[in-house]
């Protein structure tokens, strides 16, 4: 900092003083569907693993870092699932697995966040899906926040993991030689509603 300007040190004094209150407070925010998926892995065969994602999520959240707590909501439509192959995707959708049209949305709510100090560790809610609900945690690889030059506001976002059962939900075609365990990657990235 010793070598701006002095117009330049006080800007980057003043937003750091902004910056680090916005850290602490208790905030609202929105999900930012272009950087919001679902990302999934199983077990094909014993031999290779099938991905796909589903996406763009809708959703909202809360977040009061200082004291340790948070609230999430997401919304996922289940027909918007992509492999990378139109027909399995179609195949995905039927009623032994997606039921996507009975059930046209998953959902996940989550009350009870885990903290280290400021940074999210890991976030225990209930995960809606088939109309069957069932606990699940995911833990946090990474999450941050950031104030956005262009929207002038906080964004926070990261990557969370879980794992979860698929005949909890109903789910069981192709068992046992499809895996039953699913392994899940959140990416999310919301932005801090406006006042």
């Amino acid at each position: 900092m010793r070598n701006l300007p002095v117009l330049g040190r006080l800007a980057a004094m003043a937003l750091l003083w902004v910056a680090l209150p916005a850290a602490t407070q208790p905030a609202d925010f929105q999900l930012v569907p272009e950087h919001s998926f679902v990302h999934f892995e199983v077990l094909h065969f014993g031999t290779s693993t099938t991905r796909g994602r589903f996406g763009p999520l809708a959703g909202q959240a809360s977040l009061d870092r200082a004291a340790g707590r948070g609230e999430v909501s997401l919304r996922v439509v289940t027909a918007r699932v992509s492999t990378g192959i139109p027909v399995f995707d179609a195949r995905l959708r039927q009623a032994d697995l997606l039921a996507s049209e009975e059930h046209p949305e998953a959902f996940f709510v989550a009350r009870d966040f885990r903290f280290e100090g400021l940074q999210l560790r890991e976030v225990r809610g209930e995960f809606t899906f088939r109309g069957q609900s069932r606990p699940l945690s995911l833990r946090a690889l990474a999450f941050s926040c950031r104030t956005d030059p262009t929207a002038r506001r906080e964004i926070c976002g990261g990557d969370l993991v879980g794992e979860l059962l698929r005949s909890d939900y109903g789910a069981t075609f192709g068992l046992p030689f499809v895996s039953d365990r699913v392994r899940l990657l959140v990416q999310v990235e919301a932005q801090r509603s406006l006042p």
